[in-house]
C-alpha cells in the first residue's frame, strides 16, 4: 500500500561529488564516515528521510570542510538498510522529490538543511510529452544496442514506465554520463524541456558511437589507435 509522504522543512543531507539524485531513482549507498553513521541512526529512528546533493565543483575553496552543494537536490527515503559488523552500513535510498536548498541549519554532528519541495510543470500538452517520451525510448534502445550494453534489465523496465516525467527522471539518473547535464536535468522543472535536453544528449551519443565504429573499422577496441 502506498503512503503519502510529506516533505519536511528540514532534513539531514549528504553532499557527494558527481551525483544528481532524481525522484523515483534507487541509490545504493555505503555509509562509513562517522558523521553519516550518526545521521543514519537518527533518520532510521524517525522518518527515514534525508537529502542527497551534488557537490558544486565551481564553488570549491581551500576549506576542505565547506562542501558547497548545488542548489537543487533530491530527497529520499531509506527503503532497506543492512548494518555491517564493522559499524558501516549499506542502504538503498529511493528518491521522492526534487528540493531547493534554502540554507544550512548546522554542520555538526552532520549537516542539516532547510528545504523547499519543488514540483514539475508539463511544459507542453500531454500528447506532445508522450510523443517525446516514445522518441526518447527509441533513442535509448538504439544507443544500448549500438553499445552492446548489458543494461537490458533497465531497458526492459523503462518500457513499462508510461509517465513521461518518471521515464525521463529514471532514464537520466541511470544513463546520463555527463555530470553537468545530469544536474541541469535535475534542476529543470519543465518536463517537456527535460525530455528535449536528454533526447539531444542521447542523439549526440549515438552519433559519436557511429563515428567511432566507422573510424575503428574491423579493429578491436584496444587497437583503435592503429587506424
Amino acid at each position: 500500500m502506498e503512503m503519502e509522504i510529506t516533505v519536511p522543512d528540514e532534513v539531514p543531507v549528504m553532499t557527494l561529488p558527481n551525483i544528481a539524485f532524481f525522484p523515483q531513482a534507487l541509490l545504493p549507498l555505503h555509509i562509513f564516515e562517522q558523521r553519516y553513521r550518526h545521521m543514519l541512526r537518527d533518520v532510521l529512528a524517525t522518518n527515514r528521510l534525508f537529502a542527497v546533493a551534488g557537490l558544486d565543483q565551481r564553488q570549491l575553496s581551500d576549506d576542505a570542510n565547506a562542501e558547497p552543494a548545488h542548489r537543487i537536490a533530491g530527497i529520499g527515503m531509506v527503503r532497506a538498510c543492512q548494518k555491517n559488523d564493522d559499524g558501516t552500513s549499506n542502504l538503498l535510498l529511493q528518491g521522492l522529490a526534487r528540493v531547493e536548498i534554502a540554507g544550512i541549519i548546522s554542520d555538526a554532528p552532520y549537516r542539516r538543511i532547510r528545504i523547499r519541495a519543488l514540483s514539475s510543470e508539463p511544459g507542453a500538452p500531454t500528447s506532445e510529452n508522450e510523443r517525446l517520451r516514445a522518441e526518447l525510448a527509441r533513442l535509448i534502445t538504439l544507443k544500448l544496442k549500438l553499445e552492446a550494453s548489458g543494461a537490458r534489465e533497465l531497458a526492459a523496465f523503462l518500457k513499462t514506465v508510461a509517465d513521461p516525467e518518471t521515464f525521463v527522471d529514471i532514464a537520466a539518473f541511470n544513463l546520463c554520463e555527463n555530470p553537468a547535464l545530469k544536474q541541469k536535468l535535475l534542476a529543470t522543472l519543465d518536463v517537456h524541456r527535460r525530455l528535449e535536453l536528454f533526447s539531444a544528449e542521447i542523439r549526440t551519443d549515438i552519433s559519436a558511437i557511429k563515428l567511432r565504429r566507422k573510424l575503428q573499422g574491423r579493429l578491436a577496441d584496444d587497437h583503435i589507435a592503429d587506424n
